[in-house]
């Protein structure tokens, strides 16, 4: 709600938006980095805070980053314009764009920076960070596909998004490694068609806002406050719809997009990527779940003074959230028919 009365986050926001129009609307790989720049240097005052001293470590780690990668990629096209002629670099010239883009985005062994950053920043912020700032390097990386190299990429993010989230105990880093595990599907969803990662892109960022607008709205920040608050039953119970939607549970809406993805995976006969992704997916559940349990099960004495009071427009708002992500999929059955 901070950025609607702050003129200044809402004009960064406005750059934000359109530097990502630059780069996938441009005709050029030097018009692509002109645009990553606008959208770093739009990213960075949004996300520092000057009273947050975890904001502006955050914002300083992820100039850091992201100017490295910036520095990779200029690198990169300047070495492919200027040996063009030379096909026998264009393996190794796309695995250094590939590279890149995949540090700006945060995906695996380029995620190190991605947890911490995410841990300094505010719900929003990391709504942006997780949804909005994947557009660009995703569009980018299929102008450029090295298809072995990604491969390879693919089975690590969803390894490692799904391990390393398993000791986290911050909401806000579970969700990140939540996040790589999905940039492996999104990888390779781009790697089959725009218009499918598209979809799956939709259906992730309208799941990852539902949750990040509960622990918005609960001011929650670790799994401990979830059976310390004294909540409603009925957002407990929402709250575990909507983790297993987001994990991909099947007879929730979050299943559909890794459903088709399933069905693209069997038909270009990819067994070992399906079973070692459709496993990696039951890690990310098993921890999902392992949230919901403690605020569930754990006998917790009612601190009268500790109370959230929520409107009823909230509560009433996410009922019909977690209807649709349990109706959802009986739904979609009639538009795929």
């Amino acid at each position: 709600m901070y950025f609607l009365f702050n003129s200044n986050k809402m004009l960064f926001l406005f750059f934000l938006m359109f530097s990502t129009m630059i780069s996938i609307s441009a005709n050029s790989w030097f018009g692509c980095w002109i645009g990553l720049e606008i959208n770093l240097l739009s990213f960075i005052p949004l996300i520092s805070n000057s009273n947050n001293l975890l904001s502006s470590e955050a914002s300083l780690k992820y100039f850091l980053t992201q100017s490295i990668a910036s520095m990779n990629f200029l690198f990169s096209i300047l070495i492919k314009l200027s040996l063009m002629k030379n096909f026998e670099m264009n393996n190794f010239i796309s695995m250094m764009i590939n590279s890149s883009l995949l540090m700006k985005m945060g995906a695996a062994p380029f995620h190190f920076w991605f947890p911490n950053i995410s841990e300094g920043l505010s719900w929003f912020n990391n709504f942006i960070l997780m949804t909005w700032q994947k557009i660009t390097p995703m569009i980018l990386i299929s102008y450029y596909l090295n298809m072995k190299f990604l491969y390879f990429i693919i089975i690590l993010n969803v390894l490692i998004g799904a391990v390393g989230g398993l000791n986290q105990t911050s909401l806000r880093k579970l969700m990140a490694f939540s996040s790589i595990n999905n940039l492996g599907w999104m990888i390779f969803s781009i790697m089959i068609s725009e218009n499918l990662w598209m979809f799956y892109f939709f259906f992730y960022s309208f799941l990852t806002s539902i949750m990040y607008f509960f622990f918005y709205m609960l001011n929650m920040f670790f799994i401990n406050q979830l059976f310390i608050n004294n909540m409603n039953f009925m957002i407990k119970m929402n709250l575990l719809i909507n983790f297993l939607s987001l994990g991909g549970l099947p007879p929730f809406i979050g299943f559909l997009p890794k459903w088709i993805m399933i069905n693209f995976l069997m038909n270009y006969k990819f067994y070992l990527l399906t079973f070692i992704m459709v496993m990696s997916s039951l890690i990310t559940i098993y921890f999902y779940i392992r949230i919901i349990y403690s605020s569930f099960l754990f006998n917790y004495f009612k601190m009268k003074w500790f109370k959230i009071y929520l409107k009823n427009n909230f509560i009433n708002f996410i009922n019909f959230i977690s209807l649709f992500s349990i109706m959802g999929m009986i739904l979609s059955t009639f538009i795929f028919m």
